[in-house]
């Protein structure tokens, strides 16, 4: 019998707003029930349906408005077993972050997801912990349209895996944003406000960390990294130059006492010397990163005619993210200080990893433009479950705990290999194991045409599993690492 994919078939849902199908079930939400699956909870969504009959189900997949067949909400929620993790004491996630008490660590990123007092305040009461304010300057901006652009899988709209935005920073008066920052935090003085500013002068950037400081927020933010500026000497124009990001950490951490966070580019060979440069200028802590200079080609986002190079986000860079974080927490010197980690993050499960190298908080942009605010809720939920899991009550624990697990290349062990093995039962006998492997790997796979089963070729596997990563059937494991026959 083939396995049902909860997570295939969940991630055709279309996450809807005002969700019919829930609308239709008396008893339960089964929109939010496929949302938490959506978003790597798959267990814990069964709580969203506990009482929920078949009938209950199957007048929701008939309200279902899917252009396509409608989901499979009563079989998707068949094929879960029920949680294995006692809810009734999941730790809280609080944490602190360059002195600053955090009621979590999930934080909106400086970006279009935070633009006015109203935004703000619904990320608040969703259950965001703090905002990285979209960054004020004293020049004027002019955004261009359109602005966004996105790459994603041939005839699937609305969920992509990459995005790309032209978009500068705040288009309000300077004193209309300060003045936002400031009621803000009066009316939400549990959350953390973080003004995030740009200057072009250093008396630019004094200025304005000195009205940040007026306006009381917590901390303020330097963005030498927005890769779109269409003024020189601005956003990566100075986070490329470790002289610059020294100048004006200095002079801001002279004239304000809040907390300094420079921000970090990604366009530069090593992340490490500007983040030194500010470490050694008295930041309090390190945010990064921004999104990555790029290029696509859709001519719907050409702007009358002409396109240039922005930045790139989304899920895509935080493998990217990784290495610019890892770059920095792994060195010594940076041993006391405190990271902010951006690039990618949608689920917990990506929080956890920037966690893991060493941040203690995450921002998050993308996928709110994607999802909305609501995906604090599973973001939540998966991280306080995942302590529970691994008996850990206090979230400063996981920061950087992965660290210690990478090492240089010429370290790793080349003297034995993991092969991988065949789960028969979910093989579908597709045969893409063996077009990969003929055609990119070893020809280790043989391909029983009349059976439709693979076989792997020991003699010729060298353990790269290529195969495993392109088996869509998820029908390939690992074997137990052994020797290498040729191992001295």
């Amino acid at each position: 019998m083939k396995r049902f994919n909860i997570y295939e078939e969940a991630n055709r849902c279309l996450l809807c707003q005002d969700a019919p199908c829930t609308k239709a079930c008396p008893t339960g939400d089964p929109a939010r029930a496929l949302r938490a699956i959506r978003f790597d909870n798959h267990k814990p969504a069964l709580r969203f349906v506990a009482d929920c009959t078949d009938a209950d189900l199957e007048a929701a997949e008939r309200a279902c408005i899917h252009y396509n067949p409608p989901i499979s909400i009563r079989d998707i929620i068949h094929a879960i077993s029920p949680d294995d993790v006692d809810d009734a004491h999941y730790p809280d996630l609080a944490i602190d972050f360059c002195g600053i008490r955090c009621e979590n660590p999930f934080f909106l990123a400086s970006s279009a997801v935070c633009t006015n007092y109203e935004m703000v305040a619904r990320a608040f009461d969703a259950g965001w912990a703090g905002v990285f304010y979209k960054t004020i300057c004293l020049q004027e901006i002019r955004e261009v349209s359109p602005r966004f652009d996105a790459v994603h899988s041939n005839g699937i709209h609305g969920d992509f895996y990459g995005f790309r935005n032209m978009e500068q920073l705040s288009e309000n008066p300077v004193d209309m944003d300060f003045d936002i920052l400031h009621r803000l935090k009066q009316n939400y003085p549990t959350k953390v406000v973080i003004a995030s500013i740009m200057g072009q002068t250093e008396e630019q950037w004094i200025e304005l960390a000195e009205m940040a400081e007026r306006a009381g927020v917590d901390a303020v933010e330097l963005n030498f990294s927005c890769p779109q500026m269409r003024l020189s000497g601005m956003g990566s124009d100075v986070g490329q130059s470790p002289e610059l990001v020294a100048i004006y950490t200095t002079y801001v951490k002279r004239h304000v006492h809040i907390p300094v966070i420079p921000k970090m580019t990604p366009n530069i060979t090593n992340i490490f010397q500007p983040a030194l440069a500010a470490y050694l200028s008295g930041a309090d802590a390190i945010s990064a990163i921004n999104t990555i200079k790029s290029v696509t080609m859709a001519p719907d986002a050409e702007v009358s005619g002409h396109r240039t190079v922005s930045g790139y986000s989304g899920r895509a860079v935080k493998p990217i993210a990784l290495r610019h974080i890892l770059e920095m927490t792994k060195e010594h010197v940076f041993s006391n200080t405190h990271f902010s980690g951006i690039g990618g993050i949608e689920t917990w499960r990506d929080a956890l990893e920037f966690i893991q190298l060493g941040c203690r908080n995450v921002q998050v942009c993308t996928a709110v433009m994607q999802y909305g605010y609501r995906i604090i809720d599973d973001l939540i939920l998966g991280l306080r479950r995942y302590m529970v899991k691994r008996g850990v009550t206090d979230l400063a624990d996981l920061v950087g705990e992965r660290i210690p697990i990478f090492t240089n290349a010429g370290s790793l062990d080349r003297d034995s290999v993991v092969f991988p093995k065949i789960d028969r039962e979910r093989c579908v006998g597709c045969g893409r194991c063996e077009l990969s492997c003929n055609d990119g790997g070893h020809q280790a796979i043989v391909f029983d045409r009349a059976t439709r089963q693979p076989r792997i070729v020991g003699t010729k596997c060298v353990g790269c599993h290529l195969c495993r990563i392109v088996c869509p059937a998820g029908a390939i494991d690992l074997a137990k690492r052994i020797p290498k026959k040729d191992a001295r």
